[in-house]
């Protein structure tokens, strides 16, 4: 008896409980708190990063000025030079107070000087970026582009001769990873054949301009580019062929077959369209890892990326370059992660009312 009676006020509850939380204003408040909790959580994985980033390279063990300058250079180093240097890298400072200067500097954009550039690090950076940014945002649009019309093809023909080529194919490319095949086609087009330049992103004392200079470009581009959209194309070809074939299950395919609508249309007009959003998303958390992974193939190629840059700072131990290096990567997935993640609210509401 007690539980028929309050079984209706609990229902009655629930119900004006979810009728409340369905109301314009507090959902627009929901939705503000929850964006603000978000970018609390970026904010202090961003805190977190820069405390490890300024942390472990102070941590190895050894003398700094040893491990920048080498040995033979700390014989001839006189006390006033070495006086000087530790003054000028703040070495004489408590770790606190190197930190507070990190900071500081980081606020007015300077991420340090590159001991074997002999620059300011964001100079160094910038010199190298703009080559990674031409590698890998050709790479990540090429690669989409040609995964999704394939993924349509591919999804529309299920079971077919030609679905099952192309899904045996780039299931085989997936499995090698992308300097692996771009080792094989510098060897085969570079040393066997010698079709392509075996390094670098344009030809040394050439001085070309205009048409001459794009086609160098593009030269030294290709073998590259090649490597990187053969390996990244399966993961938006398998995400569209998957997403197409539960697509072409839907009411509204069927309603447009029996509407004699043409067969191109029902591929990209209908299912084809209603299945870019996961692609969407997914490219753009695959930036992050756009950017690591072309990093692997600019040292195969000595393409003078950021990825090359990179390595030559490890091997010269200069430690404020990978400082900057590793900061502007962690800082540019945190922003794409961040930015899909407020884009994607956009992109498809229902996810605000998941729970």
């Amino acid at each position: 008896m007690e539980k028929s009676i309050h079984k209706p006020n609990m229902t009655l509850f629930r119900r004006q409980a979810l009728e409340w939380s369905r109301a314009p204003s507090i959902s627009r408040a929901v939705q503000i708190l929850k964006g603000l909790t978000d970018f609390a959580n970026y904010a202090f994985a961003f805190l977190i990063i820069l405390t490890l980033n300024f942390v472990l390279p102070r941590l190895m063990p050894g003398d700094p000025l040893e491990a920048i300058y080498g040995e033979e250079a700390m014989v001839v180093m006189t006390p006033q030079l070495e006086a000087d240097i530790i003054q000028r890298f703040s070495l004489d400072q408590s770790l606190s107070e190197q930190f507070s200067s990190y900071l500081w500097a980081l606020l007015h954009g300077d991420l340090g000087y590159s001991y074997y550039y002999n620059d300011q690090v964001m100079n160094v950076i910038m010199g190298f970026l703009p080559w990674t940014l031409l590698l890998a945002g050709s790479a990540l649009i090429i690669s989409t582009l040609i995964g999704l019309v394939l993924g349509i093809e591919s999804g529309y023909l299920r079971g077919k001769a030609l679905d099952k080529m192309l899904l045996a194919s780039l299931m085989f490319l997936n499995g090698f990873p992308d300097f692996f095949v771009g080792i094989l086609l510098l060897l085969f087009f570079g040393v066997i054949w010698g079709m392509v330049p075996l390094s670098g992103a344009l030809t040394p004392y050439s001085d070309l301009t205009g048409l001459a200079l794009v086609s160098d470009i593009l030269h030294h581009l290709a073998t590259p580019l090649t490597a990187l959209v053969l390996v990244w194309i399966t993961s938006t070809y398998l995400l569209t062929r998957n997403t197409m074939i539960s697509t072409l299950k839907d009411g509204f395919i069927t309603t447009a077959k029996a509407k004699g609508c043409r067969v191109g249309d029902i591929k990209y007009k209908h299912a084809g369209r209603n299945s870019l959003l996961p692609v969407v998303t997914s490219t753009g958390l695959h930036i992050p890892h756009v950017l690591t992974g072309a990093l692997f193939v600019e040292i195969v190629f000595a393409y003078p990326g950021v990825g090359l840059l990179l390595y030559n700072s490890l091997l010269t131990r200069d430690y404020p370059l990978i400082q900057g290096i590793l900061l502007m990567v962690t800082v540019t997935v945190l922003f794409v992660n961040l930015s899909m993640d407020l884009l994607y609210h956009k992109l498809d509401p229902r996810v605000c009312r998941a729970r």
